[in-house]
């Protein structure tokens, strides 16, 4: 019978003193891979590892747009970024590197930056490739001894949707569930996501280790990858419902259907947007953290109490949701008050009899 495919090219097992290590080699670049197996926090170190043999090879030639790449992936500035931060920022420079990395940097001029805007679909995307382009030149100047121009901050930014993504309504969570029923994954990964805020990269990682009983209620505990801030959350009937079918002695409570390991964020981005479609629904797990947001925010929440369920270290983002349901509400007693004045008489309604 043939052997299975390793399934994480790079990795071998090391025992020692019967406890057993993983260890990653590849193009000259050695790391140890944190435990157990297949989980997310494995997951998270072994793309970590892969980009360290990438960034072990040999690098390109001196002053072009890869090599510029390559100098800000090797700096501090790059190792001080959280991981989910790194995975992202990584991704955006490597098509940076595929699409212009033979270029010499300084011959970029600002029509050429619009020209690599204009490969990307979409406005969100298009101004990424500026702001990225425009944080290069900046490092260089810091870092490089560059003296020339930033040519990317000239660049005309494109005109995007100021909400950025869709936030749920009730009527589309709704859909969702009726599709997608009671013990399924997708609708654990719609209430967690929906009753926690929690994003893809915690999504991915959380499990009954997160879990706890205060004063009777079972409440759900963590720390945000990407900003380290800690939230501690009551998990509401209808979580605590589906959490109740999750097997007690599972480490994470989202993992694959083929074997029982976590998903990278952006798969798991990706299937959920799968599950939308079956349920037609245009819904993101980012647009659940939204609607959560927005549900507090109507239903009277302070910033912070926003910030809270949020997980962020201020109040900035909670008071863009406080003040549009603060504007809902002023409308309608704005509204009361006219119709309170139009009471007042009936002549001034032109309700009146008129006048013989």
């Amino acid at each position: 019978m043939p052997r299975p495919k390793n399934p994480f090219p790079g990795v071998r097992k090391n025992i020692v003193k019967g406890k057993i290590y993983w260890k990653f080699e590849a193009a000259g670049y050695r790391c140890n891979i944190p435990g157990p197996y297949g989980s997310a926090a494995f997951l998270a170190a072994y793309e970590a590892a892969l980009n360290g043999a990438k960034a072990s090879a040999p690098t390109a030639e001196a002053g072009t747009v890869s090599w510029l790449v390559e100098q800000y992936l090797g700096s501090l500035r790059f190792l001080n970024l959280s991981d989910s931060r790194k995975r992202t920022i990584r991704n955006e420079l490597d098509w940076l590197r595929e699409t212009a990395g033979t270029i010499h940097f300084i011959r970029l001029e600002v029509r050429h930056i619009e020209k690599l805007m204009a490969k990307k679909t979409g406005p969100t995307a298009a101004n990424t490739v500026k702001k990225n382009m425009s944080m290069l030149f900046n490092f260089a100047a810091k870092k490089l001894n560059y003296t020339g121009p930033n040519p990317a901050k000239f660049a005309e930014r494109m005109k995007v949707n100021p909400d950025g993504y869709h936030t749920w309504t009730d009527a589309e969570v709704d859909r969702f569930l009726d599709r997608h029923g009671a013990g399924s994954k997708a609708r654990l990964v719609l209430l967690l996501a929906l009753n926690t805020g929690m994003s893809r990269q915690d999504l991915c990682r959380v499990g009954w280790q997160h879990v706890s009983q205060k004063a009777g209620i079972g409440r759900i505990a963590y720390k945000r990858a990407k900003t380290s801030v800690a939230a501690d959350l009551p998990i509401l009937p209808d979580l605590a419902e589906e959490l109740a079918k999750v097997p007690t002695d599972r480490l994470l409570f989202i993992t694959q259907d083929a074997r029982p390991i976590g998903y990278k964020p952006e798969t798991l981005g990706n299937w959920f947007r799968d599950r939308c479609a079956e349920a037609k629904v245009p819904g993101s797990l980012h647009g659940l953290r939204k609607a959560g947001a927005t549900r507090l925010a109507n239903a009277g929440a302070s910033d912070w109490e926003i910030a809270s369920y949020l997980a962020h270290a201020d109040t900035t983002q909670a008071k863009v949701y406080t003040k549009k349901a603060n504007r809902s509400t002023l409308a309608d007693s704005g509204f009361a008050k006219m119709q309170t004045v139009s009471n007042l008489s009936e002549a001034l309604d032109g309700k009146g009899k008129k006048s013989e």
